[in-house]
């Protein structure tokens, strides 16, 4: 099973970008159904990621960055690079996916994705508002053609 996973907020502009590749995906399914390959959107629900990325094989998340790079710069990193245990918290909204790794993986062990890529996409402006920027929306659409080359091979291999 190949989980896709998309995080972010849609109100603030580039930080949507991976609830939008995710809601994109969703569509793609919907006219290629593939019963190997399960998208969702986590917003910005840590715990929820955990969840969802149980008993799967392979595991992408989808997120905005802000590292001071280029804005719409693509990074691809593996999981494992990633993975934060979180800090004591009584909040769990101060759970991020990064702890959903590191918590999955210690709470589920070997029904947890050990295959896990990371797209991150550099935003440009996470200011209060709905649109994307342009350099964010073109690496939003190589992010959306790479995956959806992910989920054809996925097609093949599990003939």
């Amino acid at each position: 099973m190949l989980t896709i996973i998309g995080c972010g907020n849609l109100n603030r502009n580039d930080d949507a970008v991976g609830v939008i590749i995710a809601q994109r995906l969703q569509q793609y399914l919907a006219e290629h159904p593939h019963p190997h390959v399960q998208v969702y959107d986590c917003g910005t629900a840590g715990m929820e990621v955990m969840f969802q990325a149980r008993g799967s094989k392979q595991l992408v998340i989808i997120d905005a960055s802000s590292t001071g790079s280029e804005p719409g710069a693509v990074f691809k990193v593996p999981g494992k690079e990633l993975e934060a245990l979180p800090e004591p918290s009584y909040n769990l909204h101060d759970f991020r996916w990064d702890h959903a790794l590191a918590a999955g993986r210690k709470i589920f062990q070997d029904d947890f994705p050990q295959d896990v890529t990371v797209y991150l996409i550099e935003a440009a402006n996470l200011d209060l508002g709905l649109d994307l920027s342009p350099a964010v929306q073109h690496s939003a659409d190589f992010v959306f053609e790479e995956v959806t080359i992910l989920i054809q091979n996925t097609l093949v291999t599990d003939n």
